[in-house]
Parts: structure tokens; sequence; C-alpha cells
């Protein structure tokens, strides 16, 4: 018996020294895996001095001149701050939630990691979280996991418990803590705490209040499922957690968890979206205008747009902007509801089956269709079979419907775009950019891009350049149609009635009621030649067309080289550059270069033409084309300005002109082809003239304002006042009405 028993305990002893010597072999076998992967046989780990020197991959920001945060550029949204940034309640949530031991572990937390290990793989207890400390959790954002599979997440654990053990090393725990903040995601390509606060409240993590820093803390467990826009009644149920667990760490009282529990989720989310948000157009330009920045560099900054955190201060202004975007959709809406009426079911884009084939093959679709070998028939007809689920925009809201390609083509042909420009002539500031209807919809610029015939805007150009030809502002000029024999029987007419023949304007009152004959007389007596020169010393740049009917705006420009003409009569003659950055800093907010636009050496003209221009621009506002903006809209503003309107109703212009702005709009769209049914509806000044009448009546309500409204135009000199004092109609006498035949055109040829 005795024998037996022995033989027992000795075999006991046996597999027990087995089992020993197999947990020793198994924590050997650890110990030497956990070698192997700090030696770098599993991929490599960043050094100390790579820790040391990591750097954040960080959005740049563009800010209006008002310090208004409204667009980023990032491949990766963040934006650093400071610890000292941190309130209070933000840390205690995060570290109560996320590693209530943060300032007792060297960065990773054995306790955690045995409670963790007992209670999930013993117990089978999946709350019990994941044992990461905040310090590992930096690890894994700073170098991310490449693979998912079992074998690669066990190496990457050791790999971030490393990193951690370094990193608490290099770095005290408010930096760590820093750096973590930084970087962590919270979904949505949006990482660090600025960029996160800025989203969901639309403001600054310096500023976030305990249920705000609870609510991001919160998200940290699932950045998706506890997403406050998304899953707000989750989100509220996370941050309420966060809030005991604060509680359970002594950081806040039992009645400030049951005050703050009770608080609703106020979201004011902002997503600073490419295709969306405020001056979606501008920014665009602002990020072209970057990249042109960055390439002149010649020293070893590498600066890059997407990853170095500039900040990039802007002449906009936010309120301004936001107006004008406003009455954009106010008007455009009511003018395209006009426009479609107008034409009814005659419309072209219903109607005109080979204009729709015609602008289908400019299309990518077709294009594409085309290189695989299908004739025109064949990809219009295949065009015209696709039928699928497509959102059509509108001003009406988005709707989904079952449409073809050509459905597509045909809905999007009829709408009316806009161009909006607000340029301040005293110093260059581009306050107002409004490039199109719907960036998402209409990438193409109609202020940097967008190149269409100006219409009667072109004029004051015109006028000026006779004047300071010495053509006497009291000049008569007949009303009466021209048929120039040398200009292959070119005949510009007016849109008045046949009488208008026997009257004879003074130039003040041909160009405030635009009268397209007198315009081109005026030509002939400033030369074309002479005009076109004008045109090039205040700032238009675009060949103009050497053609007497450039009196009647024919030249293509931009918006916002048109706006740089003008800007010299604000300026006695001497046009300003429109420019749209102030400054760029880096994210230390250190100024890396400053902008400022400056007059142009050499005036155009003299002042006293300036002078005598703006009065005739005024009588546009006060009598002439452009009169309801005082009838209508009620300005009282010290305005000057020209209405245009092209052929075939094509294009709708207005240009104001203040002492301390340039406005200037566009309508129509952007297939050529295609123009407003009747001038009623497309002339300048029902289809352009509002978008500046009723953001001047927005301007005129806020004091912030009045260095804008409340200005008034140099009183003209003396001489200015007496050149103008004449009437502005003389009528044919008796004899020289008698001999005219209204009905029939007068043969000459030009002589400009």
């Amino acid at each position: 018996m005795k024998k037996k028993t022995r033989k027992s305990v000795k075999r006991k002893r046996g597999i027990l020294k087995i089992i020993g010597l197999g947990i020793l072999g198994l924590f050997g076998l650890f110990l030497l895996f956990i070698g192997s992967v700090n030696l770098g046989l599993w991929g490599s780990i960043p050094s100390k001095k790579e820790l040391s020197n990591f750097q954040y991959q960080m959005a740049s920001e563009v800010y209006t001149a008002d310090s208004v945060l409204i667009g980023k550029y990032y491949l990766y949204d963040r934006q650093p701050v400071a610890y000292s940034d941190f309130p209070e309640v933000l840390k205690q949530a995060l570290i109560s939630i996320e590693d209530e031991r943060f300032y007792e572990h060297d960065g990773v937390d054995l306790r955690s990691l045995i409670r963790v290990g007992f209670k999930t793989v013993l117990l089978g207890d999946n709350s019990s979280g994941g044992g990461s400390t905040l310090t590992q959790q930096l690890a894994k954002n700073l170098y991310p996991r490449k693979e998912r599979n079992k074998t690669n997440i066990v190496v990457d654990k050791v790999k971030e418990m490393i990193i951690a053990k370094r990193l608490e090393n290099i770095f005290t725990k408010d930096q760590i803590l820093t750096n973590y903040l930084n970087t962590v995601s919270f979904g949505d390509n949006t990482f660090g705490i600025e960029s996160a606060a800025l989203k969901f409240f639309n403001t600054q993590t310096k500023d976030l209040n305990a249920t705000q820093a609870s609510t991001l803390v919160g998200m940290l467990k699932a950045t998706y499922g506890y997403n406050p826009r998304i899953f707000p009644e989750k989100s509220l149920g996370r941050r309420n957690l966060v809030l005991r667990a604060m509680y359970n760490n002594n950081f806040i009282s039992e009645e400030q968890v049951t005050q703050f529990s009770q608080e609703k989720l106020q979201l004011d989310y902002r997503e600073f979206d490419y295709n969306a948000g405020i001056a979606p157009y501008f920014r665009e330009e602002v990020r072209k205008e970057m990249l042109r920045w960055i390439a002149e560099q010649n020293d070893d900054t590498d600066y890059n747009i997407y990853t170095s955190g500039l900040k990039i201060y802007t002449t906009l202004n936010y309120k301004m902007q936001k107006l004008a975007e406003e009455v954009m959709t106010e008007h455009m809406t009511d003018l395209q509801n006009s426009f479609e009426k107008s034409y009814g079911s005659n419309a072209p884009w219903f109607k005109d089956k080979k204009l729709m084939e015609k602008i289908a093959k400019r299309t990518s679709t077709y294009k594409s269709l085309q290189k695989s070998g299908l004739s025109h028939e064949q990809i219009i007809d295949s065009l015209s079979n696709d039928k699928q689920p497509r959102v059509f925009n509108s001003w009406d809201g988005d709707k989904e419907i079952t449409a073809t390609t050509m459905d597509s083509i045909q809905h999007y042909t009829k709408f009316l775009n806009t161009g909006s420009l607000a340029v301040d002539p005293t110093n260059g500031d581009i306050l107002v950019w409004v490039g199109g209807i719907n960036f998402k919809q209409y990438k193409y610029d109609h202020i940097s891009q967008s190149k269409r015939q100006v219409g009667s805007t072109f004029k004051p150009i015109v006028y000026t350049t006779a004047v300071e030809q010495g053509v006497s502002p009291c000049t008569y000029f007949s009303a009466e149609e021209i048929e120039y024999d040398n200009l292959k029987g070119w005949s510009p007419s007016n849109s008045g009635t046949k009488d208008e023949a026997y009257l004879n304007y003074s130039m003040e009152e041909g160009l405030s009621n635009s009268i397209n004959t007198i315009a081109v007389k005026v030509l002939e007596q400033a030369g074309i030649g002479n005009v076109l020169d004008m045109a090039k010393s205040m700032g238009i740049e675009d060949k103009l067309p050497n053609e007497a009917s450039i009196a009647l705006g024919t030249g293509e420009i931009k918006i916002i080289d048109l706006a740089q003409a003008y800007t010299s009569y604000a300026n006695n003659g001497n046009h300003i550059k429109p420019y749209l950055i102030k400054s760029i800093t880096n994210h230390k907010d250190s100024v890396l270069v400053e902008f400022k636009s400056e007059l142009n050496e050499k005036a155009a003209f003299s002042k006293e033409t300036s002078q005598i221009m703006i009065e005739m621009m005024k009588s546009t506002i006060n009598d002439g084309t452009a009169s309801r903006l005082r009838s209508t809209y009620g300005l009282k503003n010290d305005i000057a300005g020209k209405t245009g309107t092209t052929q075939n109703n094509k294009d709708a212009w207005f240009v104001a002109l203040t002492p301390k702005l340039v406005h200037i709009t566009w309508v129509g769209l952007d297939q050529h082809e295609i123009g407003f049914s009747n001038t009623s509806i497309g002339q300048g000044a029902n289809a352009a003239l509002p978008l500046f009448g009723l953001w001047m009546q927005e301007l005129n309500k806020d004091k912030d304002f009045d260095k804008f409204t409340k200005t008034s135009f140099e009183k003209p000199s003396a001489s200015v006042l007496e050149s103008l004092n004449c009437d502005p109609v003389k009528r044919d006498g008796f004899f020289k009405r008698l001999f005219k035949n209204p009905n029939k055109k007068k043969n000459k040829k030009f002589n400009g």
C-alpha cells in the first residue's frame, strides 16, 4: 500500500514538474517572442529618437478677415492644441473612462491587464475593457496597425507596449496626454480634440464644458456607434456613463452628475466639407493660390497645404459672404421659376433634341463610350435608355427619381447660374465671392474661370476714353440708327421706339439709359485703339476684339478683371488688383508671409474724368436703367453703376460702385446656346441687379457695415459740375424732323 502511495506521489511530482517545465518553457518562449519583437524581427519599431521627433499631419485652416474658420485642407482633419488649452473636465473625463491609473503606471498597466485577462478569458466578461493604457493607445495612433489577422494583433499589442514604455521615458504625462488628444480619431476623418470640438459643437477645445467633453470622450470607445449626430440616444447614454465614471473618480459631485445627465444633447455640427459650407468657390481659389505660393518657395521649408498645419488668413468678410449667399438663394430661386415659366413647353431643353445631343457630347460619359467604338447614334440611344435612380438637385430640394443620363443632361441644362463679387476698391480686399449656385454640382467658377461678353457694363470704359480724349460730357449724339457700310452693313439698334431717331442725348443721358446707337458714336469719337489701351490701363489684360461692336460689350472678360477695372473710378484713375490672402502663418502662428495690394502707379485717366464718370453712373442709378435700386429696393446710399445685357439675352450684368465697394453680378446659363426668353426677364436690371439690391438692403440694417454703407463720393469740382450742366435731351428741330425718315436707317462709314 505504501509502495503504491509512493509511486502515486512520484507520478504527481513528475506531472507537476512537466507542467512547471512547460510553463517555464512557454514563459521562455514568450520572453523570446517579446525579445524578437523588440529586435524588430516582426517589423521595425521606432527608436526613442524617432519618437522624440514625430510630427503630426496637420490640416491647414482658412480664416476670414473677421477670424472665422471657414475651411480646411487636409489628408487627416487634425488641428493640434497645447496642453494649456485642455479644460480640466476634458482631462478628468478621459482619464476616468479610459485609463484610471494613468498617472500611476509606466505605460503598461499590468494590474489592468491581469484584470482584463481574468475577466475576459476565464469569466467571459467582455465589458471589462481592452486593458490598453492611454500611452498604448497613443502608440497605436502614431503607428496604426496595418493587418488584422490574429497573429499580427498579438505582435501589434506587444509593439504598442514597447513603444508605450519608450514614450513614457521620453515624455511627461502631460505631454503624453497632449499627444494623445491631438492624434486620436473621432471618426469621419476627424483627428484630434480641436477638430472634433469644432465639428460637433462649433467651439474650441478650451471652451468645452463638462457635457460636451464627456460626449466627445465617450465617442472614443466606438467612433461610429457613439457618434452623436448619427446615434444621439446611444451617445447620450455613453456620455452619462462617462459622467458617472468622473463621479466614481471623485472629479465631480453626485449633484453635478444628476445635473449634467439631465442636459439635452445640443450639437452645433459643422462639417468642413470641400463641397459644402460657406464660400466653397472662394476656398477653392484660395487653395489654388496656396499651391502657387508653395511652388514658388525656393528654401527648404517643404510646406504642404494638406499636412503642414498652415493658417491662411483671407480678405473675405464672413457676415457679408453669408448674406450674399442667402440673397443669392432667394433671388435665384425666384428667377429660376420665372425663367422656366417664360419658356413653358417650348423650352429648348424640351424641344431642341439636337442641342441636347450637342451638350451630351461634352460629357465624360459620352467621350468614354465614343472611345469604346460606339457611333453617335448608339451612344445617344444608350444615354437615353440607361434608367437608374438618380438624385436631382433643385432649388426646392433634392429629389431621387428614376431617370436616364439624357434626362439628367436635360435637367441640369436649364439651370441659371451666377457669379457675384464684392471688392473694397481702397485696398483690393475681396469681401464676397459667390462663384456659382452650387459648388457640389457646378465646380466651374464664374468669377475666376468664366469669360463672358460683358454687354453695356463696358460702355463706361468707352465713355471714359472719350472724355479723356477731350470730348465734352455735354456733347450731344443722335439716337438715330446707322448702317455702317464699311462694317458689312452692321447696324446697332436700340430697344426704344422709332421716335428716338429725332432725339439727341448728352453723354450722361446716353450712358444712364444705355443707348446702343450713342455708345457706338461715342466710340467713334474716342477711337477703338484708344479704348483698347484704356481697358488695358484699367487692368483688363484679356485680348479684346478690335471691332466697333466692342462699344456694346462684345468682349469677353472675367468678373474679377472687370471688378479691377471699375476700382479705377473709386481711386481717381488708378486701379487696384483684387486679392484674397492677407497672410499665412505656421501652426504656431509665426507669420510666414503677408500680402497687400497697391494702387497701380500710373493712372489710366485723370481725377476730373473720374468724377465726371461717377456722376454719369450715378444718373444710371437715380434716373436710368438701374433706377429700381431706388424705387423697388429703397436704397438711399451714394451709388453709381451700370447695367448690362448681351445679345439674345445670353448674359445679365450689374455693376455697383460706392466709395468703399465695387460689386459685380452676372447671371446666365453655362450653355452659351441658351439665353433668356425675353429682355424683360433677362435684362441686367431684372436678373442681376437684385443680387446687389437685396444684399445692400441687408448691409444697411447692420451698423457693423456702416463704413461701407454710410459713405459718400467726394464732391465733384466746380469745373466738373459745370461740364455736366446741360439739358439731358434735345429734340431735332421741325425742319430736320420733316426731312428725316425714322423708319429708314442712315448709311455712313464707321470712322473710329
